[in-house]
């Protein structure tokens, strides 16, 4: 997915596309960048138990596994996709502000869960319009992409600082204002016309009978895939709970979940020279083990130091797994049924990362920090099943001349 205009206008594309698209996508990664670390704490200066916060946190994580895909195939249908992205952007901002009148569970859970389904398609929808201009003009994908992580890293360090100053006070504006750059990022989203394939999220319902997704090695290696990824799920929920309880800063926070996403984007401008010097195979292995190890690590009590090294690991757990895993869909599926296996994908990491973090609120009421364990059980599992993906795959797959990275 490189291409030599970069930035620059293509012929047949809207006016500064990648520019454009790039500012998009920073919007909602300022939205995740405040609530991933820092709505947690809010939610117990509502006095609200671990349990209690992982209810909060799950089920949205449920809801969006089938509002994003209707909201998918309603982009799809009215022929300019931008538009679900302004309606997204607008709900979302409403139960923003919604939130500010609550303070007590079920209103919270109730509100935070209606914006979790409005919100859902706007990510998915931007990466759709993103992949349209790679495909149509040939730009730089890495490039526009690598924004939205910067966007991320700037909200989280900000997120800390100002949360050093209010507490989780600061959650609800910073979280309100966020939102309204979603909803300025829409205005500005490039109008591309109709589809001309359909959103990853919009062909999960679609999946054709005959494909290349129902072969066991590739079910194998998104099922394992993402339980690996949903092990992430009680650090997304409580971490920043717990370094807050171990004396760190909100800036300190800021900066280890920085640490990750910055971790990630240091692999992803080396992931070219790895692609071809490894195999998919072993590097979906070496992420999966390399999860285990982390959530093993993570309860023992170590330095700010020592979490920052741990944070670092993202760029294994997350980045490699998640682009071997890319790069062997791209091999392994038939480039018409490309929609269908994004989409399969975001399924199973929405429903597994979705039931962990049920558990997760369970776990660290009554296990605390040590509640990690059981997320590196849930990592092995993965690993098992990637494993097992590796030993029922054909020995070799022949590339197709046209695929891309």
């Amino acid at each position: 997915m490189t291409a030599p205009s970069g930035f620059s206008v293509t012929t047949g594309a809207p006016p500064f596309f990648a520019a454009r698209i790039a500012l998009v996508f920073c919007a909602p990664m300022m939205v995740n960048g405040i609530a991933l670390p820092f709505f947690p704490i809010w939610l117990e200066t509502l006095k609200m138990s671990d349990f209690q916060i992982g209810i909060v946190l799950a089920v949205p994580m449920f809801v969006r596994i089938f509002t994003a895909p209707i909201a998918g195939v309603v982009a799809d249908r009215i022929g300019e996709r931008s538009i679900v992205l302004i309606w997204s952007g607008l709900l979302s901002l409403l139960t923003a502000v919604a939130l500010f009148a609550t303070g007590s569970f079920w209103p919270v859970l109730l509100l935070y869960t209606l914006q979790g389904a409005v919100y859902s398609p706007y990510v998915p929808i931007t990466e759709a319009i993103m992949l349209s201009g790679v495909r149509r003009w040939n730009f730089d994908y890495g490039r526009m992409r690598l924004w939205g992580s910067l966007a991320f890293i700037l909200a989280t360090m900000t997120g800390g600082w100002l949360a050093g100053l209010y507490g989780g006070d600061m959650v609800l504006p910073a979280m309100a204002a966020a939102f309204v750059l979603t909803v300025l990022g829409a205005m500005i989203a490039p109008r591309i016309g109709k589809p001309r394939r359909p959103s990853p999220i919009s062909a999960i319902a679609t999946m054709p009978t005959k494909s290349t997704l129902r072969q066991w090695d590739v079910q194998l290696m998104l099922i394992g895939v993402s339980l690996v990824n949903a092990s992430h799920a009680m650090l997304f929920a409580f971490s920043a709970i717990y370094w807050q309880k171990m004396g760190f800063s909100g800036v300190d926070v800021g900066i280890l979940w920085s640490a990750g996403v910055l971790a990630e984007v240091v692999f992803f401008l080396f992931a070219v020279q790895l692609r071809q010097r490894f195999n998919l195979w072993s590097m979906m292995i070496v992420g999966g083990g390399v999860a285990v190890a982390r959530w093993i690590l993570f309860p023992m009590e170590m330095s700010f130091a020592g979490y920052f090294v741990l944070q670092c690991l993202h760029a294994f757990t997350y980045a490699l797994i998640h682009m071997s895993a890319q790069s062997r869909l791209v091999e392994r599926v038939a480039e018409e049924q490309e929609a269908a296996a994004q989409g399969l994908y975001f399924f199973y990491t929405g429903m597994f990362t979705a039931i962990a973090t049920f558990v997760s609120g369970y776990t660290f009421s009554w296990y605390g920090v040590q509640g990690f364990y059981l997320m590196s059980l849930v990592a092995a599992a993965g690993l098992v099943a990637i494993i097992a993906g590796r030993l029922v795959a054909p020995r070799a797959q022949p590339q197709r001349a046209a695929s891309g990275g």
